[in-house]
């Protein structure tokens, strides 16, 4: 069951977040965004297995970070285990939340970063903000030891990630045109492609994260259903009350919001609990993005602080 989240994550929702950021950019920029996807997967893969795993879900010295038992997966043999499946797929489920959650910053400054800056940004915020991060949450860390409950990744991926597209967006600032040049989705066939791909991928997410083939799981996936269907809906209404139609980008937009909502929750709440969860996903993100947009005008391009990152805390 694990071997297949981790493929359903690698191989549905990493494309797909490639294939949605793709979808919602200029079309000068498709390339870039894909390319900036790929390396990410690619480089943060390798910096996880330097590093990342030992540091961020190993034991460590401290409540802060992890140990160096792992560095280099130094000691990793067929017969390691961790809990009740072997370390190896441990190590490469993990992987798949290291390398999709700097993926998910490219959104907050795309079209607007250097290749290069791009990719020691994202490697150096891996290392510096998301394995502390992960340590403190799922290594037995401090927040850990308070009580805090984060079963899928709604602190560690989405708020951290939010805070940190948030933050890359004002220190670039905007985009040359922003706001009083339209700047629509070139392709929103692609976005909705990668979208569904995102809705099956996010099982792998969730229900893996039960790390068993069991009630847990089926749980997880359950209400994590219910709760993309939620922000669906909830977004859909609020466009067409607001705009009076409802649109395509609107409600694949719901869905994400959904999913981000439901993540850290969907270990830990029932199917009511999932539904009300979406429906205020679908509603706050809403207006969450259009206070960013609008009020703040704050160039977040994609949208990923009033998503994910309300999302998360929400």
């Amino acid at each position: 069951w694990m071997l297949t989240s981790t493929a359903l994550v690698l191989f549905m929702t990493l494309p797909g977040l490639a294939l949605f950021y793709a979808g919602l950019v200029r079309a000068k920029n498709v390339l870039s965004v894909l390319m900036q996807c790929f390396a990410i997967a690619a480089t943060g893969s390798m910096v996880w297995m330097i590093a990342g795993y030992s540091l961020a879900l190993t034991e460590g010295s401290s409540n802060y970070l992890g140990g160096f038992s792992r560095i280099m997966l130094s000691g990793l043999t067929t017969d390691s285990v961790s809990g009740t499946m072997p370390e190896s797929v441990f190590i490469m489920f993990q992987m798949t939340f290291a390398i999709i959650t700097p993926a998910l910053i490219i959104g907050g400054f795309a079209e607007r970063m250097k290749f290069s800056a791009m990719l020691i940004f994202s490697m150096a915020w891996l290392m510096l903000v998301y394995v502390p991060t992960a340590y403190w949450v799922w290594g037995g860390g401090w927040l850990a030891d308070m009580g805090f409950r984060d079963f899928a990744g709604g602190a560690v991926v989405h708020i951290n990630a939010g805070i940190a597209a948030l933050v890359a967006a004002l220190v670039l600032g905007k985009r040359r045109g922003f706001p009083t040049t339209p700047m629509p989705p070139h392709n929103l066939p692609m976005t909705v492609t990668g979208a569904g791909m995102l809705w099956v991928g996010w099982f792998g997410f969730n229900a893996g994260s039960a790390l068993a083939a069991d009630g847990a799981a089926g749980h997880a996936m359950l209400v994590t259903h219910l709760g993309a269907s939620a922000g669906c809906f909830a977004w859909m209404c609020m466009e067409w009350i607001r705009f009076g139609k409802p649109s395509v980008l609107g409600i694949v937009t719901g869905m994400v919001a959904g999913l981000g909502s439901i993540t850290p929750a969907s270990g830990f709440v029932g199917p009511a609990g999932a539904l009300v969860i979406g429906l205020s996903a679908g509603v706050i993100c809403f207006l969450a993005t259009m206070w960013v947009k609008r009020v703040l005008v704050i160039d977040d391009s994609l949208d990923v602080m009033p998503v994910h990152g309300v999302g998360g805390i929400l």
